[in-house]
């Protein structure tokens, strides 16, 4: 059974975001990382790029399969998480914690329209 953490958002692709101030921290869900099995390498955009809703912010390549980590809403890349780029497995360990960009959004009340940690775990639940 996957975790959802309450203080999180989620997007419908699997990815959760933190809202820190201004800031909006996001990795993927324990549910993908179980979907995705032993990850092995992530693909990083870089600081500065801007990005729309559902583009591409990267790619987790996994044992299993390559997945595009995508954009919860418009915004830019400010950081990246650089403990990933050599051991990319902490996602799997430890997901909620291991974050994989910071962005910053053009419009930050898109953050509401996120899923709940509740509406998460039924749309898992439901794609299973």
């Amino acid at each position: 059974m996957s975790s959802y953490p309450d203080e999180l958002k989620y997007a419908i692709s699997h990815e959760w975001i933190k809202k820190e101030g201004d800031i909006f921290i996001v990795g993927i869900s324990d549910f993908a990382q179980n979907q995705l099995g032993d990850i092995v390498y992530v693909d990083f955009p870089e600081v500065g790029d801007k990005i729309e809703k559902d583009g591409a912010l990267g790619e987790l390549e996994s044992s299993k399969a390559v997945s595009e980590i995508n954009m919860p809403f418009d915004g830019e890349v400010i950081e990246i998480n650089p403990l990933l780029e050599d051991n990319p497995e902490l996602i799997n360990s430890d997901p909620y914690n291991s974050w994989i960009v910071k962005i910053e959004a053009e419009n930050p009340n898109d953050f509401d329209d996120l899923l709940s940690a509740s509406k998460a775990k039924e749309l898992a639940e439901g794609s299973v």
